[in-house]
């Protein structure tokens, strides 16, 4: 479909972009690059649309009116078109406010001769080369005007470099009749389908997070979803709690799923009424209390002061099974935990599998934030402590830094000069900045400037920082640090105490300037360390291994992988010699020190599930591989050992369900009748060997029976 072609549809309300979609996320240097490549003839990818007489939500105040008979949807591509439709029509595309668009890529500029492209800065003013692009493309701006403000300025043009001008131009101009090659959803396709499409076409390519083609989904199923969740993100907004549609889908998966991972779960309508339902207590409720709770009792104005917002998502869904009813011990251990979470920077990586870890925990503990502080300590090899050292070099960038601000706060910490408390400042001239006690400009005089990183890392340390509000800083100037300290003290006498400033006047010497940091590092580890430890009293909590961590360790002495029950994979058929090894194993674990057996895991810990073992039985599920697998037992041990040393459940792991099997130590030896060569049945003994059922015979069996049962 030709660029101008598509342009003209949108303005003729024949051309929409669905409200599933996420809003215009593309950078300026996007819109540049798109533009070049247009500009050489390179190729810029396909559209795909889908024509459809009941479309979803759109974008925008459009309604549709079934008058119009079939519209088009556009479903992929809808970054490039919007930037198109600004930069050509100089005003932004119906569908959008200037609210919703991150970045506004309007004001680009072109060199007409070389076909630079660049955004507007003053010194193109006098350089007529440099038009604006929507003049190029609505012809306000043509080759003439440019040759004529060329020559004014004493240029004298050639016939070649008019011709070039002459070509540049025609060659913007020409992106109009550019195609993008248009794939199209037929008309027949539901809603569904075409979401489904859409997500296969994404999940190719690095477009969307999945957390973006989850919503896309759930939006399938939920139209008014993503407008939902932007009112309410709205509203965090004008309080300081700023978040992303991403942190709402990880809320709804950690509530409903207990995962912060497979996002897939989300993208069936099985959950259309669960995710409705709790949306509308994190809407009502859950988020609004989140947001005081940091607010009034970690301190936290703004998700500025956050390094991972994502840490909020165990907090969320505590909050909501809690149903927001948390006691004070509740309320300290999770501030607590959550300032841990920050200065470990517990969520920096591997978001989603600390994620999964974590939720679990939270949906399972009488005490989680108890356990999941204990998660951070292991991580670090059991020491959280804050030292001094971690302090040397440490620019407010630093995680330290956020801490040391919401601990100032707790402590009612005022501005040094105006007295105004840095918690929750009003007024414009009153918003905080970090300022530094010693005046960079002085200490660069010393020799801290960038000539020397190491020294210049010790000018900028946190520690070299005081918190201030913005009119105090901008007439605090490079004052020298005695005489600016000196009339912080006498002027706000407790104010250098509530900032942990040191008050030896000696340590104010630009001289002592090392001295001071290092005074200064050892007065906020140790009042930040008795702030927390004073928060809350953690109680070291166990954790079980989960059955993915024990899977991932693979087998040995008290774990054993069995890929199926009784269907052989290489034979593609049953075999009942299968069975048997499985109750050799059953044997083997009762005889020794019990342990776990794992049905549907290969040797190397791949997932391989029942359906096979499931095909095989009469029915095809569950309760017939469940009913067989005892019955199996019962024939083996008897009715006493089924019903007192086994334990059957069926796990789900990447969406496959497993038998576990939990063993039980036996009180008396236990043994599996098996044929001799001449058929004959014969009493066989196992015990686990390593990750290995051995069979044992003779005086070994004798030795090793009387040691383990008399």
């Amino acid at each position: 479909m030709k660029i101008s072609s598509i342009l003209e549809k949108i303005d003729e309300r024949q051309l929409f972009i669905p409200a599933f979609q996420r809003e215009y996320v593309w950078k300026k240097k996007d819109a540049k690059l798109l533009i070049d490549s247009m500009i050489k003839g390179y190729p810029t990818g396909t559209i795909l649309t889908w024509d459809t007489n009941h479309p979803p939500e759109l974008k925008g105040d459009h309604v549709y009116d079934p008058r119009q008979g079939a519209i088009k949807i556009l479903l992929d591509g809808q970054q490039r078109v919007t930037t198109l439709y600004m930069l050509i029509r100089g005003e932004l595309p119906p569908y959008y406010t200037l609210e919703e668009i991150t970045e506004d890529t309007r004001t680009m500029r072109v060199n007409i001769e070389t076909l630079e492209l660049e955004y507007y800065h003053r010194r193109m003013d006098n350089d007529p080369r440099w038009q604006d692009v929507t003049d190029i493309f609505n012809k306000k701006t043509r080759p003439r005007d440019v040759f004529h403000a060329l020559e004014k300025g004493g240029r004298i043009l050639k016939r070649e470099d008019e011709n070039t001008i002459d070509d540049n131009f025609a060659r913007i101009q020409g992106i109009l009749d550019r195609d993008f090659p248009e794939q199209n959803i037929p008309v027949r396709a539901t809603l569904r389908e075409a979401i489904d499409i859409f997500y296969i076409v994404n999940a190719g390519g690095v477009a969307l997070t999945d957390a973006e083609l989850a919503l896309a989904q759930v939006s399938g199923y939920w139209p008014q979803a993503r407008e939902s969740f932007k009112k309410k993100l709205e509203a965090l907004k004008k309080n300081g709690f700023i978040f992303k549609l991403d942190f709402v889908v990880y809320a709804l998966l950690a509530i409903l799923h207990q995962s912060g991972s497979d996002m897939r779960k989300l993208h069936s309508n099985d959950n259309n009424e669960a995710i409705r339902a709790v949306w509308k207590t994190l809407d009502d409720k859950v988020l609004d209390y989140v947001a005081n709770l940091l607010r009034d009792h970690a301190f936290v104005d703004h998700t500025d002061e956050i390094n991972s917002v994502y840490a909020l998502i165990p907090i969320v869904a505590y909050c909501y099974r809690m149903n927001c009813n948390l006691n004070h011990t509740d309320v300290q251990k999770v501030v607590k935990w959550f300032y841990y979470s920050q200065i470990r920077r517990r969520y920096v990586s591997q978001l989603p599998q600390k994620l999964d870890h974590d939720l679990k925990i939270v949906s399972t503990s009488d005490t989680p934030f108890d356990r999941l502080l204990d998660v951070i300590r292991e991580e670090r090899g059991g020491a959280i402590a804050i030292t001094p050292d971690e302090f040397v070099g440490s620019a407010i960038q630093h995680p330290l830094f956020g801490l040391l601000r919401w601990y100032l706060k707790s402590r009612g910490a005022k501005c040094l000069t105006t007295g105004v408390s840095i918690h929750r400042p009003m007024g414009e001239k009153y918003k905080l900045e970090y300022d530094h006690i010693f005046a960079f400009a002085n200490l660069k005089a010393e020799g801290y400037g960038m000539e020397n990183r190491l020294k210049y890392q010790l000018a900028q340390e946190l520690t070299n920082r005081a918190i201030l509000t913005q009119i105090a800083n901008r007439t605090k100037g490079a004052k020298e640090t005695e005489a600016y300290l000196a009339s912080v003290a006498e002027n706000q006498p407790k104010a250098l105490a509530l900032q942990l400033i040191p008050e030896d006047r000696e340590l104010w010497k630009i001289e002592n300037y090392e001295l001071f940091l290092k005074t200064r590092r050892k007065m906020l580890a140790e009042g930040l360390n008795i702030w927390l430890e004073g928060l809350a009293v953690m109680q070291s909590v166990a954790e079980g291994i989960s059955l993915e961590d024990m899977i991932d360790e693979g087998e040995n002495e008290e774990v054993e992988f069995k890929e199926t029950l009784r269907w052989d994979v290489r034979q593609g058929a049953v075999n009942k010699e299968l069975e048997g090894v499985i109750m050799k194993t059953i044997a083997a674990f009762a005889n020794a020190q019990g342990g776990t057996l794992l049905i549907g895991v290969a040797d190397d810990g791949t997932i391989s599930g029942l359906d096979n073992d499931y095909k095989t039985l009469n029915g095809g599920n569950r309760d017939k591989f469940e009913l067989h697998l005892q019955t199996l037992i019962i024939n083996t041990f008897g009715e006493a050992f089924a019903a007192t040393k086994l334990k059957l459940s069926f796990p789900e792991i990447d969406e496959k369900e497993i038998c576990h099997v939990e063993i039980t130590p036996a009180k008396k030896q236990i043994y599996v009748k098996l044929a001799d060569k001449g058929g004959a049945p014969q009493d066989r003994f196992y015990v686990r060997n390593g990750n290995s059922s051995r069979e044992i015979t003779g005086d070994q069996a004798i030795a090793y029976i009387r040691e383990r049962f008399d």
